[in-house]
């Protein structure tokens, strides 16, 4: 498995002369699977163009002349895994420190809730310059990543430390910001995507699930060092590698497919959009178009949630719940009544989306408390879900 595969990495760019080495380093991340978009300072244009970048990332550079509609950034920032400045010149660092907001690279790097990277690059005496170096403390405390410097020789002919990292080296770096190892060897089961109840031998009733947030919170979970077994319905989206990907249609064979594995399994998450009810007599011929009216009998579907949930022993058992309105209160009355340990909540429909979409806001409910994760992309809730839920579990599992 490629090291970023799959990974939203923003490559901001500030004005430095080691901006030249950016070029490489936006090839470098997508040879190690990452998707790159770019985004540079006016001082940086001057040292490398905006052309070069588009054509080695295959997406168009935000720049400040290029953002006409004023929202670049912020679109920028919730579609990012990471944000990686490279170079971080002094001067960059400085206002990043001071919360500045005065181009929009900065802007970004304040507006997004991906974990912030920076790779240092400036002459050997700004970087030992008392004022650098209490910058790079605050950097530190503030928990922003910080990669190099490097020692060697310099564009202005000194030799130091102040070097920025090289382009190989940083991605190395942007790869263990993703292996947390904080599930380390923990089975975890999975169901993802819409289960389909046939009609006839061509027809079924389904949803409009994409699959795109269970594959998410898959990867997000291999990432924390868990053993990943995933149980999907139909999906256009391709198992993440190492991920041992269980194919399902109807909601009978997901909940057969849950429950042959449960034995092996310390955490479950529900996240797929299982059909409550299904076809009594499916057809075994396909319907003509006859009468004027047609009438099908459904009868309702096993619970597969409730059903984990309900095992003597069982495991640490995650929900979701999609709603259209009143979303604390039906995610929470879901939550007592199938006894879960932790469920997961979102609005779709209408303008909130959700469903299909590569963004999303989530609202985390345990019996004994509640957390609000903003608008951002999938690959970033489904880590920070994955946190939360590593929280409470070895809470659960070790309590104080």
């Amino acid at each position: 498995m490629k090291k970023l595969q799959n990974k939203h990495i923003v490559l901001a760019i500030s004005g430095g002369i080691a901006a030249y080495k950016s070029a490489d380093l936006a090839r470098r991340l997508q040879d190690a699977g990452a998707s790159v978009r770019v985004i540079m300072t006016e001082s940086a244009q001057e040292f490398v163009t905006p052309l070069t970048f588009q054509a080695l990332s295959g997406n168009p550079v935000v720049t400040a002349g290029s953002a006409a509609n004023g929202m670049a950034h912020i679109e920028l920032a919730r579609w990012a895994d990471l944000v990686l400045v490279a170079p971080a010149t002094a001067d960059f660092i400085a206002r990043l420190i001071h919360g500045r907001a005065d181009d929009l690279v900065a802007a970004l790097c304040l507006a997004t809730g991906a974990p912030v990277a920076v790779a240092p690059a400036m002459n050997r005496q700004m970087w030992e310059n008392p004022a650098t170096r209490t910058n790079i403390q605050l950097l530190d405390q503030r928990g922003i990543q910080r990669f190099g410097p490097a020692q060697g020789s310099q564009a202005c002919g000194e030799t130091g430390y102040g070097r920025m990292l090289e382009p190989q080296e940083l991605v190395e770096q942007c790869a263990t910001l993703f292996d947390s190892g904080r599930l380390q060897g923990v089975s975890i089961l999975i169901t993802a995507g819409p289960t389909q109840e046939p009609i006839d031998p061509v027809r079924v009733i389904t949803n409009l699930s994409s699959g795109k947030m269970g594959y998410a919170v898959a990867r997000a979970a291999l990432d924390a060092g868990a053993k990943v077994t995933l149980v999907s319905g139909s999906t256009c989206l391709t198992p993440p590698e190492r991920v041992k990907t269980v194919r399902v249609q109807t909601a009978q064979q997901m909940f057969d497919a849950v429950h042959e594995r449960l034995d092996d399994t310390q955490i479950f998450i529900g996240i797929a959009a299982v059909s409550d009810y299904r076809v009594e007599e499916p057809a075994q011929s396909k319907l003509k178009k006859s009468a004027d009216t047609l009438e099908i009998k459904l009868v309702k579907n096993p619970d597969i949630l409730a059903s984990v949930a309900a095992r003597n022993p069982r495991p640490f058992c995650v929900g979701f719940a999609a709603e259209t309105d009143h979303l604390e209160d039906y995610a929470r009355k879901k939550l007592e009544q199938k006894r879960l340990d932790m469920i997961a909540a979102n609005l779709v429909g209408g303008e909130t989306g959700g469903i299909g979409t590569d963004d999303n806001a989530l609202l985390l409910l345990t019996p004994h408390s509640k957390v609000e994760l903003p608008r951002a992309a999938k690959s970033q809730l489904a880590r920070q879900l994955i946190e939360h839920m590593a929280n409470h579990y070895f809470e659960q599992k070790n309590p104080a």
